[in-house]
């Protein structure tokens, strides 16, 4: 077996094969406490800073092993990466080839069957459906991501993608050419096979449901970022129902029984229409979270409504038999629908929360299980798997307690790896004195007030970060009636063009403002100078409001634990370490963090967001601010 310490030393492969490749201790030690795991089929916590270099360090032993292994990403691009760029490059080091393969969910690929029955769309969408009709000959994945011609929330998607609701199956006509069949076929004979959380956890939870799963058994498991994991599990593990689903199933019935179309099945589903509509039009107006119970009086009428139009629908559509295997989907899709509405709808206990999310155009009910780590136990604790779970953000300092305990890992082993880079010395803490409470209406405006100064000092871009779609939302007028004080520079504001695009903008800008919150607090990566001021609006604690947080609290207050200590406090300043990791991408970076939440001075957990931050040190003091910036900015003109 390659000697892993001599493999990322001095004398690495990967001199020759990654420009400015350096040998990092950490990565080296990673590897070795990674193999050990596999080897032994143990489970492993891995907290690695930016620039340590955990991709190679898990891949390298991966391939090593010769285990049959599956590696999970946080996100559909990290996965391209890793399989398009990475794989190939450590195995060509390696000198060792392997059966690999990537694999998503159906979604992700074209469905022959679903884009031949596509006759007629909207004008808006006729270059994208012409687009498709020319790559399906092209392709021999199906993979849509190789279209980059068509953006990747273009409404033809759902039109040629099929989903486990509206897949024929082995009844379909194209079966023996699927992609999706031919994909997860590629898997079950691969030794290392790429996926997302997303489909891994679909597969854990149809196990925990008893159907046979469709990733490869595997005998080693590596989750990158997988700080994501125990929230998405929530998600899997829960049932939900919305609104532009039914709507969806509503127009599928539809189309699938025109050929029998008769005036009284016709009647049931225009009803069933009417019901999803009046159950909108009567939900609460105010968007975000409300605990069922509390609206229930308001929409038991219409829930009511809405379960004895889809029993009608379901009950026609299962008098026709088997007219088609369309017809087959729908009344399975109806059945669902229906068990999934009287789950919600039941004020039967269970060890959950019903809640109901209101969003400008469509709303959705959720029942979601308040603690899944005992299923997730079940799940990963087999005996036969190893285990390994990598990320920038899973401890505060080196206590992993928190991640632990949300994934059922009662005495998993932690290493935390740092940062290589001199973070002590190229980025520096600023805390503007004199803010206010972040529960103030002008807490906002005094930020901005406090941050945009700082662009006179650099002659890079900078990050807001929000917490709150109202905090963003307020940043964009107070830019509308200040615009001065950008000096020229580029405002770019989330929600005005997709996230890659804004992200494009500001690299090219090399000096752009841009306002943003939740997906920009984490997976990004602007290297330079383009970035050198990450503001912060809050300390990122979830709302004490939101139901589905107040019923955890009160779970974790069942159990005999404090909620704020034990699961607000920790989540938040981890949260925090996410949104600050966006500012050091790269060996040679330096810049500023800009926390605007007074309390981290006044309050006695202030210390503990401060510390996730470490060996970066803090000041108060403006003066310190621009010598900081300019002699950074000085020895990168040098340089």
């Amino acid at each position: 077996m390659t000697d892993l310490t001599e493999f990322f030393g001095d004398n690495s492969p990967l001199n020759e094969l990654l420009p400015g490749f350096q040998p990092r201790a950490g990565q080296a030690w990673m590897a070795e406490a990674v193999a050990e795991a596999i080897q032994n089929s143990d489970k492993l916590v891995v907290e690695a800073g930016t620039g340590t270099g955990k991709t190679f360090a898990y891949l390298l032993p991966a391939l090593l092993s010769g285990k049959k292994t599956i590696i999970s990403t946080g996100t559909k691009a990290l996965q391209d990466q890793l399989y398009h760029r990475d794989l190939p490059l450590i195995s060509k080091a390696v000198g060792r080839p392997a059966e690999t393969a990537l694999l998503k969910g159906r979604a992700n690929y074209l469905c022959l069957q679903r884009v031949d029955q596509v006759t007629d769309v909207a004008a808006s969408l006729v270059n994208d459906m012409n687009a498709v009709r020319q790559w399906r000959y092209r392709t021999d994945s199906g993979d849509r991501a190789e279209l980059i011609d068509v953006a990747e929330d273009s409404a033809i998607w759902p039109l040629v993608t099929s989903t486990a609701d509206n897949c024929l199956g082995q009844k379909c006509p194209e079966y023996s050419k699927c992609h999706v069949v031919k994909a997860r076929r590629a898997a079950q004979e691969a030794d290392l096979v790429v996926v997302n959380h997303h489909l891994l956890l679909a597969d854990l939870a149809m196990k925990e449901e008893g159907f046979v799963e469709f990733l490869p058994g595997a005998e080693a498991i590596i989750l990158d970022e997988a700080h994501q994991v125990p929230d998405l599990a929530v998600q899997f593990f829960g049932v939900s129902l919305g609104s532009r689903e039914l709507e969806r199933l509503v127009e599928e019935t539809r189309a699938a029984t025109l050929p029998v179309s008769q005036a009284d099945l016709q009647r049931r589903i225009d009803a069933l229409q009417t019901a999803v509509r009046v159950l909108r039009a009567e939900a609460p107006r105010k968007e975000g979270r409300h605990e069922l119970s509390e609206v229930m009086t308001e929409i038991r009428e219409p829930l009511d409504v809405l379960s004895h139009a889809l029993h009608d629908v379901q009950h026609a559509v299962r008098e026709l038999g088997d007219a088609s295997v369309e017809l087959e989907k729908i009344h399975e899709q109806l059945a669902g629908a229906v068990e999934r509405l009287a789950i919600l709808s039941s004020d039967d206990a269970w060890d959950g929360l019903r809640w109901l999310e209101v969003n400008p155009r469509s709303l959705r009910m959720h029942l979601t299980p308040l603690d899944v780590s005992t299923t997730l136990n079940g799940l990963i604790d087999n005996g036969y798997q190893a285990w390994i779970f990598t990320s920038a953000t899973l401890a505060i300092g080196e206590d992993f307690s928190l991640f632990a305990s949300r994934m059922g890992l009662p005495n998993v082993s932690g290493l935390t790896f740092p940062s290589p880079y001199n973070i002590q010395q190229n980025g520096l803490i600023y805390l503007p004195p004199d803010m206010p409470q972040p529960s103030e209406l002008r807490h906002t405006d005094a930020m901005l007030d406090a941050v945009t100064p700082l662009l006179d000092f650099t002659s890079g871009g900078m990050f807001c970060l929000f917490t709150s779609h109202r905090a963003l939302n307020s940043a964009r007028k107070w830019f509308r009636n200040h615009s001065s004080s950008l000096g020229g520079r580029t405002l770019l504001v989330q929600g005005d063009a997709p996230r890659d695009d804004l992200l494009r903008r500001f690299r090219k800008e090399g000096d752009a403002v841009l306002l943003g919150t939740g997906s920009f607090w984490e997976g990004v990566d602007v290297r330079g100078q383009a970035l050198s001021v990450v503001a912060i609006d809050k300390l990122p604690f979830t709302s004490p409001g939101d139901p589905l947080m107040m019923a955890r609290l009160e779970f974790i207050r069942r159990q005999g634990g404090n909620g704020f200590m034990d699961h607000q406090l920790p989540l938040a300043a981890l949260s925090l370490k996410q949104g600050a990791g966006r500012l050091l991408r790269d060996q040679n970076d330096f810049g500023l963090i800009v926390l605007c939440d007074p309390r981290i001075s006044t309050k006695r957990y202030g210390k503990i967001f401060l510390e996730c931050l470490e060996p970066m040190p803090s000041t108060s003091a403006l003066n310190e601010v621009s010598s900081f910036l300019a002699v950074h900015e000085r020895k990168g003109k040098v340089a």
